[in-house]
């Protein structure tokens, strides 16, 4: 099984693959903020937390999704193999 290292190197290469200048964050003011901002050419901004197969966001993580997402900007989470959205689980 992939570790959520691994899984996020594999997606930022995709994405940048795709065009998008990926940051990943590491440190910052807000405990539980997604992983990764996918910045697509002249479009917003998409936060991404990347989670391992068959884990899932913490309450903090999925609270800091909704609160991006109430401020009108995407945001979802990554298992290795789909995005999910807060709607869809």
């Amino acid at each position: 099984m992939a570790t959520e290292q691994q899984i996020q190197s594999k997606l930022i290469k995709k994405l940048e693959s795709e065009g998008y200048y990926v940051i990943k964050l590491s440190l910052t003011n807000k405990p539980g903020i997604p992983d990764l901002v996918a910045l697509p050419k002249d479009c917003s901004a998409v936060f991404i937390e990347v989670k391992a197969s068959g884990k899932k966001p913490r309450p903090l993580q999925l609270y800091r999704i909704k609160e991006i997402k109430n401020h009108g900007i995407k945001a979802c989470w990554y298992n290795g193999e789909k995005y999910i959205d807060l709607e869809e689980e």
